[in-house]
C-alpha cells in the first residue's frame, strides 16, 4: 500500500467530525466538523494544517450532502478522497459488543453485525452506520475500518463484566457491562506508561476520562480490568447530563408513583440528570465559577461530582492492588484543576496527592502533576481519539495480510 493518510469520522446522529491524517508523522492535514445536520442553519467549520480555516452555513439535509461537503473542502486543498496518499476511512463505532474486539475491515457481514447492536446502542450505532454507508458510496475502492468503543474494554474478567441477574435471561438479551470511551481508555493509559519510561505491560493505571460524558477504567499490564459504564453509557460517574449510578428501583418507582412512561424516564436519566439535573448547568468552568461565588446549589452538584470520582478511585485501586498511575484526560479531566485536587484530596494514605503548583499548570502535552516523591504518579495526559482510530486503521490495512484489500 503506498498511501499514508487516514481519514478518521465520527458520525453523530446530526453532527460529522473528521480529521485527515498523515501517518508517516502523525501530522493532521485538515480537521473539521459539520453540525446541526437536517436541522436549520446547518454549519461547517474546516481548518487545513496549511492554511486559512473556513466556515459556512448552508443546508445539510442529511449525512451524505455532509460527507459530499467535506469532501469538497478538502478538495479545495488539494486533499481530496480521490488521492491515491488516501489508504483508509477509520470510522468511530460506539457498540461492538463481545463480537469486535479489534478494529475490523467493514464488509456486509459486519454492517449487518452493528446493524444489530442498536438495541443496546440507539443513540450512536445507527449514526454510525450511515457514515460507514455514505463513506463506501463516496470511496467504494477503499478500506472502511471500524474502530470500536467499547473493544478495548472486552479483556474485562467476567466477573467484572456481568450484572448479577438471571444468567439465561442476560445472555438472551445481551446484558452486561461493555464499556465506552475505550479508545480513549487504551490511548491514554499507553501515553500514561510512556510518561512514565516504562512499557505499558508493566504499568497498573487508573484512567478518568472526565469530559460530558465520563468513565473510569482500571488497567492492569495494558489490559482493561475494569470499567465505569455498563450496557449503555449511562452508568458510572456522574456526568454532564447524565446519572451514572442509580439505584434501578428508581424506574420502577417513577413509573408507578410518578406515572411517567419508560420514554419519560430514559430521557430524565440521559439528558436532564447529572450536573445539569442537580444545578442547571453541564459546563465545569461555570459550575467552579458558581461554586466560588457562593452558590450553595452548584457546590452540592460538585460535590456529588467528587464524591462519586473518589469513590471510583478507590474501588479500581482495590481492584488493581497495586497502581502506579492515575491519569486525567478529556475536557474536564484535562483543564480542571480544582477537580483534579478535590478527586485525590484525602488519599494521601493510598499514596495519592497533587502537587499544588503543578497542578495549577496549564499546558497542552501530557504532564505529571504529582509531588516528586510520591509513591503513585498523577498525571494529566491529553486524549487523542482521532489518532488512535487512525493508528488502528493504518496498522490493520498494512497488515500483511490485508494488502489484497486495496
Amino acid at each position: 500500500m503506498s498511501g499514508s493518510r487516514v481519514l478518521v469520522l465520527n458520525s453523530g446522529s446530526s453532527s460529522v467530525k473528521y480529521q485527515l491524517l498523515d501517518m508517516r508523522d502523525g501530522g493532521r492535514l485538515a480537521v473539521g466538523l459539520v453540525e446541526r445536520i437536517g436541522e436549520s442553519g446547518s454549519r461547517l467549520k474546516h481548518s487545513p494544517a496549511d492554511g486559512e480555516s473556513r466556515e459556512w452555513n448552508g443546508s445539510v439535509p442529511d449525512h451524505d450532502s455532509a460527507l459530499k461537503a467535506m469532501a469538497a473542502e478538502l478538495d479545495r486543498d488539494g486533499l481530496g478522497l480521490d488521492s491515491p496518499e488516501l489508504a483508509a476511512i477509520g470510522h468511530r463505532v460506539v457498540h461492538g459488543g463481545l463480537r469486535f474486539t479489534e478494529p475490523t475491515v467493514v464488509d456486509d457481514a459486519v454492517l449487518a453485525e452493528i446493524e444489530r447492536l442498536i438495541p443496546v446502542a440507539p443513540l450512536h450505532n445507527p449514526a454510525n452506520l450511515t457514515g460507514i454507508r455514505t463513506a463506501q458510496a463516496l470511496r467504494p475502492d477503499l478500506p472502511q475500518v471500524a474502530v470500536f468503543d467499547t473493544a478495548f474494554h472486552t479483556t474485562m474478567p467476567e466477573s467484572a463484566a456481568r450484572y448479577a441477574i438471571d444468567v439465561e435471561t442476560a445472555d438472551a438479551h445481551r446484558v452486561r457491562r461493555y464499556g465506552f470511551h475505550g479508545t480513549s481508555h487504551a490511548y491514554v493509559s499507553r501515553e500514561t506508561a510512556k510518561l512514565l519510561g516504562r512499557a505499558p505491560e508493566d504499568v497498573n493505571v487508573i484512567v478518568l476520562h472526565l469530559g460530558n460524558g465520563a468513565s473510569a477504567s482500571a488497567v492492569r499490564g495494558g489490559r482493561c480490568v475494569d470499567t465505569s459504564m455498563g450496557l449503555t453509557p449511562l452508568e458510572g460517574l456522574v456526568m454532564g447530563t447524565r446519572s451514572g449510578d442509580t439505584d434501578p428501583a428508581v424506574i420502577f418507582h417513577l413509573m408507578r408513583v410518578g406515572g411517567m412512561s419508560a420514554d419519560e424516564i430514559d430521557t430524565l436519566l440521559n439528558k436532564r440528570s447529572g450536573l445539569i439535573g442537580l444545578c442547571g448547568d453541564n459546563d465545569m468552568r461555570e459550575i467552579r465559577r458558581r461554586v466560588d461565588a457562593g452558590d450553595e446549589r452548584a457546590g452540592l452538584a460538585f460535590d456529588i461530582y467528587i464524591h462519586r470520582l473518589k469513590k471510583y478511585i478507590g474501588a479500581y485501586y482495590a481492584v488493581l492492588g497495586r497502581v502506579d498511575a492515575v491519569a486525567f484526560t478529556a475536557g474536564v479531566g484535562e483543564n480542571s484543576a480544582p477537580v483534579r485536587e478535590a478527586a485525590l484530596a484525602g488519599l494521601e494514605g493510598l499514596g495519592l496527592a497533587v502537587d499544588g503548583g503543578l497542578n495549577a499548570v496549564r499546558g497542552d502535552g501530557a504532564r505529571l502533576i504529582s509531588p516528586a516523591d510520591a509513591r503513585v504518579a498523577v498525571a494529566v495526559v491529553p486524549t487523542d481519539e482521532e489518532m488512535e482510530i487512525a493508528a488502528q486503521t493504518y496498522a490493520l490495512v498494512n497488515d500483511s495480510g490485508n494488502q489484497n484489500l486495496t
